[in-house]
């Protein structure tokens, strides 16, 4: 068995975070928390200047830590900048008469979004120049890119502080002039009426950050006089608001983990009132497709993996609810892309993606093959209804991100573009695998791994175990240039397809939170008990990997197996459950009540309780952890990793290495621009090549 090189870590004494007792009672349970005053920041509290300080000196240690790295940081930096090509453009898509694209240009971290009028050959129009528009900023990211039904308004939407608080702001395009009306603290997508003077948009609550409110905004008016056409009630529920690509309709939809509901307004007449299509059931989610002489309805309303309804434009209560393609206990149908004459379902079945293309016209259908054992499709950009051509995704562990035009009448299909690797790269250099573990209760549970050939598969090489494993969102096997970094070094990597996603249906979701919530991190937990017992690595060389409700799974894992990992990755870690999900005043906290249940319930209270990581900290040895946050992250806030770290340091046993990086500039999604992103994974990657020693000898002395 290969053994590590003796690691030199620096004789740096680690910050010893302030105690300030905190009592939570609550279903006569008493609970102690020496950290709690470290959502002063947040809360704006006395101690919010300690907080800060806490941080930087915790970064400070961790510089210290790897300092050694810092060389093989910046060779990594640019290693990984090397392989993405900066002068770049994305395959033109057509919209009412014009082509639309971004371009990127050598050295610069944003793009400009363009467009051309009815043909390729024709003129470019620089839209937005978010290169230049990003100047000045630590942060700053554009989206929702809407163009008015007449092409001569655009609507977009931008974040600058990095909490997904978005300010939408409405461009002339034949002027060049940036209207006054600047409309704040939204979702960022603002929907057309059919009149060209009527945006609608997704407000939210300036505290929980919660999508509450469907507003109507005139151009010319003052946003703050803008009208409320839809409120949720159910602080459980998200909303949004969106087109159908036919245009004829504006469609608001509010979605909770278990209930539904649509409400609809005729594009033409934006000032009139929202209908509901069907008002929300009990257990059952509904989405709604428009086509020209019907509805169509994926639902799970007597089907857990979905089945398509249909019903006239006119009828739209369930009871006129008519099959249009039945359920299937083997087949999830995730999604449904419409055209004018044809439809493009994707399903899941044994845990892979599948297109399926039926022509509304002959009722026939037919399946896309797509030749290797793990893979990801998806439908890509289809913003044109009357079209015969399908735009679809394609990739693999092993295959660079393309995009392929599909004519769904003649069945004919073009590369359009796939992601160039600069520096050259030989997918057949490269094996990937697809295996099953079997977990504790016998469920057999999907495993995609990639390695570079002649990677021993003897135990003796390290291995990066990844997986996520909540809220029914599938990791489905994907191409990363970054990830070559790793290959190419001789390690194995492995995405666990663990239950709490959706990789084998619905059910997989379902068996995956709530009170059976245990499954996501044995699952995950026995995969690796799997790779070690088939020898790939060994729990010497075994690593983990997860962010967010995946950072919450390395929690978990830390805790329950702290043997069988020589190393974890936390990323903007989800670790706190009970204190956040008690919080109300916490962003998005309602909103999780149906993923992981409400602790004000006496049940929901000691399930989630036995296995919150900050709640089951031991005096015991723990793997060697780096747990990275933001200090603006809206999502998991700062200050649940800082809390966890706080008292992960003051209880555990053992001399492994404990290292929190908390960018102060960024938030749950890291850094904005698309090259500084790379330093956090330069950062990741040389914590990995540090505990398996293959820093240089020289950078250790």
């Amino acid at each position: 068995m290969q053994q590590h090189k003796k690691i030199h870590w620096p004789n740096v004494m680690a910050p010893i975070a302030a105690v300030y007792p905190h009592i939570r009672t609550i279903h006569d349970d008493t609970v102690q928390d020496n950290y709690y005053w470290m959502i002063d920041y947040f809360k704006k509290g006395d101690k919010s200047q300690e907080v800060i300080d806490y941080l930087e000196k915790e970064n400070a240690y961790t510089n210290s830590m790897l300092g050694d790295t810092a060389d093989l940081q910046e060779k990594l930096f640019y290693e990984l900048k090397s392989r993405i090509k900066e002068k770049d453009e994305s395959v033109p898509y057509y919209k009412n008469g014009y082509y639309y694209y971004s371009r990127t240009e050598e050295g610069n971290q944003y793009f400009k979004f363009c467009r051309k009028k009815g043909t390729l050959e024709a003129e470019e129009e620089l839209l937005l120049d978010i290169d230049r528009l990003a100047d000045g900023h630590a942060y700053y990211t554009a989206k929702g890119f809407s163009v008015s039904p007449d092409n001569r308004l655009l609507a977009f939407s931008v974040d600058t502080v990095s909490r997904r608080e978005y300010t939408i702001y409405i461009k002339n395009l034949e002027t060049g002039e940036i209207y006054p009306d600047q409309i704040k603290n939204t979702e960022g997508a603002a929907i057309w009426g059919n009149d060209n003077l009527t945006l609608f948009y997704t407000a939210k609550n300036p505290v929980t950050l919660l999508s509450e409110k469907i507003m109507r905004h005139v151009l010319g008016s003052d946003p703050a006089a803008d009208e409320l056409v839809y409120e949720e009630k159910d602080n459980t529920n998200y909303i949004a608001v969106g087109k159908s690509k036919n245009g004829k309709y504006i469609i608001i939809n509010s979605e909770g983990t278990l209930s539904s509901e649509v409400w609809l307004l005729d594009a033409d007449f934006p000032q009139t009132e929202f209908r509901v299509f069907q008002p929300r059931m009990p257990d059952v989610l509904y989405s709604v497709i428009a086509l020209e002489d019907r509805f169509l309805i994926l639902t799970n309303d007597e089907a857990i993996n979905f089945r398509i309804m249909q019903c006239p434009l006119d009828q739209t209560e369930r009871s006129n609810w008519q099959i249009f393609m039945d359920h299937r206990p083997d087949v999830l149908v995730s999604d449904i892309e419409e055209f004018k004459d044809f439809l493009a379902i994707a399903e899941r079945k044994n845990g892979l993606t599948q297109l399926a293309i039926y022509n509304l016209n002959s009722q026939q259908q037919h399946y896309l093959d797509f030749g290797e054992v793990a893979y990801t499709v998806y439908p890509a950009i289809n913003v044109e209804y009357n079209s015969q051509k399908l735009r679809y995704g394609y990739t693999s562990l092993v295959t660079p991100s393309s995009v392929y035009e599909y004519d769904m009448a003649d069945r004919h299909k073009v590369l359009l573009k796939q992601q160039e690797v600069l520096g050259g790269y030989d997918q057949t250099a490269y094996i990937t695998e697809r295996i099953f573990a079997t977990a504790r209760d016998g469920v057999k549970v999907p495993i995609s791994i990639v390695y570079k050939k002649g990677t021993k598969l003897d135990g003796t090489a390290p291995l990066l175990q990844y997986a996520y494993g909540s809220y029914g969102a599938s990791m489905d096997p994907t191409f990363s240039s970054n990830r070559l970094s790793l290959l190419d070094r001789g390690f194995i990597y492995a995405l666990t397809h663990i239950r709490g996603g959706e990789e084998m249906g619905r059910q997989w979701y379902e068996d995956g939170k709530m009170m059976r919530k245990m499954n996501t991190f044995y699952d995950f937990v026995d995969c690796g008990k799997y790779l070690i017992e088939n020898h790939y690595c060994t729990s010497e060389h075994l690593y983990a990997q997860g962010g967010s409700a995946g950072g919450l799974l390395m929690g978990v894992v830390a805790n329950i197996a702290p043997e069988q990992y020589h190393g974890i990755i936390a990323q903007v870690p989800f670790v706190d459950v009970v204190n956040t999900m008690l919080d109300d005043t916490i962003p998005l906290t309602t909103n999780e009540y149906d993923e992981w249940g409400n602790p004000n319930e006496s049940e929901a209270y000691f399930y989630m309780k036995a296995y919150s990581p900050y709640e089951n900290i031991d005096v015991k040895k723990y793997p060697n952890l780096l747990v990275t946050t933001g200090l603006h992250d809206s999502q998991v806030q700062y200050f649940e990793p800082a809390k966890w770290v706080a008292k992960l340091r003051a209880t555990k046993t053992g001399d492994t290495i404990l290292l929190l990086k908390t960018d102060m500039d960024y938030g749950h999604g890291g850094a904005s621009g698309r090259f500084d992103y790379l330093k956090e994974i330069a950062l990741e990657y040389a914590f990995l090549f540090k505990l398996e020693g293959m820093i240089p000898d020289h950078a250790q002395q």
